[in-house]
């Protein structure tokens, strides 16, 4: 895709972001605190939006540092996030986090890449996430569903999987795009191109999507 149409879609994007709720995971009120960014997004894994949003809410309303949450016992964590995917898991998952940032990095969220990719079920999507909102590190893109599926679809990159087009993405991208794009395709995501059935008739970008045009050369 020719850098004139990407700059084209930023602008549409950004206009269509002012439109809509913005993702609990990358709230203003979060993005001062890695650690609360970082158990949001694991929160959000294979669960809806409002479902994310309310069960963090209530988790951090109980407590939002590692210390305050090993005070807690798994039930209570698992009551708190109930009913996103997998609460038992994360749960215990959450706890598991906690102790390894107050037993290996006194109590603080790591914030280097690497690092966070150590912590487990930690993967590129969340480490890249608690980095760009968390720390203000504007060297990756995230990459969740609704941004790997509306790349494709623009034909911005043409991969299989999240985690190979963060890679394509931060080739092909602009820098100063990076820190935004996430945010951007998010929202648009979540409100109009959405995963399943898209509301193609009122895009703002549906002239650059590829799945419009092999659907009208059928």
């Amino acid at each position: 895709m020719s850098n004139p149409n990407l700059i084209k879609i930023i602008k549409v994007l950004r206009e269509e972001y002012k439109k809509y709720k913005k993702p609990i995971v990358t709230e203003l009120s979060y993005r001062d605190d890695p650690f609360l960014v970082l158990i949001s997004c694991i929160l959000s894994l294979r669960t809806k939006d409002k479902v994310t949003e309310e069960a963090s809410l209530r988790l951090f309303s109980k407590a939002k540092t590692p210390k305050e949450i090993l005070k807690l016992n798994v039930k209570e964590i698992e009551k708190l996030i109930y009913p996103v995917g997998f609460y038992k898991t994360k749960a215990r998952r959450i706890k598991e986090i906690c102790k390894t940032l107050i037993e290996n990095y006194n109590g603080k969220v790591p914030d280097k890449f690497e690092e966070l990719l150590k912590l487990k079920g930690v993967g590129k999507k969340t480490a890249s996430i608690t980095m760009v909102y968390g720390f203000k590190n504007n060297d990756y893109i995230p990459v969740d569903v609704h941004v790997h599926v509306i790349s494709n679809r623009l034909g911005i990159v043409n991969t299989k999987n999240p985690d190979k087009t963060m890679e394509e993405l931060m080739k092909k991208i602009p820098k100063k795009y990076w820190y935004e794009l996430n945010d951007l395709l998010v929202v648009f995501g979540q409100n109009v191109c959405v995963t399943v059935s898209p509301f193609c008739s009122r895009c703002g970008i549906r002239k650059y999507c590829r799945r419009i045009g092999v659907r009208k050369s059928r």
